[in-house]
């Protein structure tokens, strides 16, 4: 599986978050269903908008893309992102992009225009737009020919670009110059996986023209199938407004996590079926948090991961059922709050059996990326401004006020926490304490 990674020249936002929470929902299912994945996932590390940054900072553009790759990396660990096994950097294959450049030339897919500057011809492509059925006549009257510009077609796209003084570029046979993005993808995903390969994934942004871009170089220098099943994540709309920075609605991902744990984050971006637009909103973020808080109460106390997990139970069974269907996120998150509700009916009565069916919720979970955190830790998550120790204190002065029966103190006390927004839960003689959302 190739994926189209992020282009680094800034941060990453809470559209590249569903990207690659998306696409690592998906490699975690297939491999716990037994398949052996090869998972790709680019960097772009050269290209116009990395160039233009670079100049405003006056800096050199891989001093840049360096400092924003391991803040891409950060952020990826942060949401609990399996690292890819292969992430290529379009500035390490500078000569397969050379050679396959050479290579749609010489077939008559591409042409120098003397100037520098390589392009793809578009009508010598006869499948071309097959992955967006797009009509390539509307394509024709919607181009555009730039002033300077030697295309022979309006429709046709940079494979190479040349290079000028002030500007990043590497020797070719038309002179110094750069990578077109397009074919960046195709030699890299070719490198590392063949000519031919199973899923090849990205936002649904990417269709056309990069993916559809893709296809016409990959099949026209190869003469085979590219790839047998395209997957395209769903948008990110903000307010049910697209996201974007002049409208004043962009969020990068390091925003979001000053506001909500890394887990919330990564919920609510599963709670939509990967190919659906979901709306990022206050809102929604703390629906998301309400319902990790359910995971977690219920998990509370257990020490389900201790348990052992039944087999093929049905709630299992229909979990997989929703996964295969598609990667339905949604509907599997449903069985596991069916799951939540068994444990609840059982953990007073059946202690043992609700053991084990917090050790299945916990070994399902994992497969979507979430209930990783000790139950006691979730539930406190926030807390951060809270001093923990005057907490402990606090409670365990409550408990001696108790046990002396003066309750004006212990009540005094327990108001004195709910003021901080601590709830104190009060059972076998054990006192627990979580914070209350607001």
């Amino acid at each position: 599986m190739y994926v189209c990674g992020l282009t680094t020249y800034d941060y990453s936002h809470i559209g590249h978050a569903r990207m690659l929470v998306a696409f690592d929902v998906i490699v975690r299912y297939l491999r716990a269903s037994g398949f052996e994945v090869t998972y790709v996932r680019n960097i772009t590390d050269v290209d116009d908008k990395i160039i233009r940054r670079a100049q405003e900072n006056n800096e050199d553009f891989s001093a840049l893309t360096e400092r924003f790759i391991g803040f891409m990396h950060e952020d990826e660990k942060a949401l609990n992102i399996v690292p890819p096994d292969f992430e290529p950097r379009a500035t390490e294959h500078i000569g397969e992009i050379i050679g396959m450049i050479e290579n749609l030339v010489s077939k008559g897919y591409a042409y120098a225009d003397g100037k520098g500057d390589v392009y793809y011809s578009v009508s010598k492509f006869k499948d071309y737009a097959k992955l967006s059925r797009k009509n390539l006549d509307e394509l024709l009257d919607g181009a555009r020919v730039e002033i300077g510009d030697s295309k022979q077609d309006a429709r046709d796209f940079a494979l190479w670009k040349s290079a000028t003084a002030d500007e990043p570029g590497w020797d070719s046979p038309w002179g110094k110059g750069r990578p077109g993005w397009h074919i960046e993808c195709s030699a890299m995903s070719t490198c590392a996986l063949g000519p031919t390969f199973d899923i090849h994934g990205g936002g649904s942004d990417l269709m056309f023209p990069h993916h559809e871009n893709e296809i016409a170089q990959s099949e026209a220098a190869t003469g085979k199938t590219f790839v047998h099943t395209w997957m395209h994540n769903g948008p990110v709309r903000v307010d049910d407004e697209k996201m974007s920075k002049s409208l004043g609605n962009f969020f990068t991902i390091r925003d979001v996590l000053l506001k909500y744990p890394a887990e919330v984050i990564r919920y609510f971006l599963i709670s939509s079926h990967y190919r659906s637009a979901i709306n990022y909103s206050e809102e929604n973020l703390q629906t998301a948090y309400s319902a990790l808080e359910r995971f977690y109460n219920a998990l509370k106390g257990l020490q389900a991961e201790q348990g052992t997990a039944p087999k093929n139970s049905d709630i299992e069974m229909r979990f997989h059922a929703a996964m295969q269907d598609d990667f339905n996120t949604p509907e599997a998150i449903g069985v596991l709050f069916e799951l939540v509700r068994e444990i609840n009916r059982l953990r007073d009565t059946d202690t043992t059996q609700a053991v084990s069916l917090g050790a299945l919720l916990l070994k399902l979970g994992d497969i979507l990326g979430i209930l990783q955190m000790a139950p006691e830790a979730f539930l406190r998550e926030g807390a951060a401004d809270i001093d923990a120790a005057h907490i402990e204190a606090l409670i365990a002065q409550r408990k001696q006020a108790r046990e002396e029966k003066n309750w004006a103190l212990a009540d005094q006390i327990r108001d004195e926490l709910t003021a901080l927004n601590v709830i104190l839960e009060d059972k076998d003689g054990v006192t627990s304490w979580r914070i209350e959302r607001s």
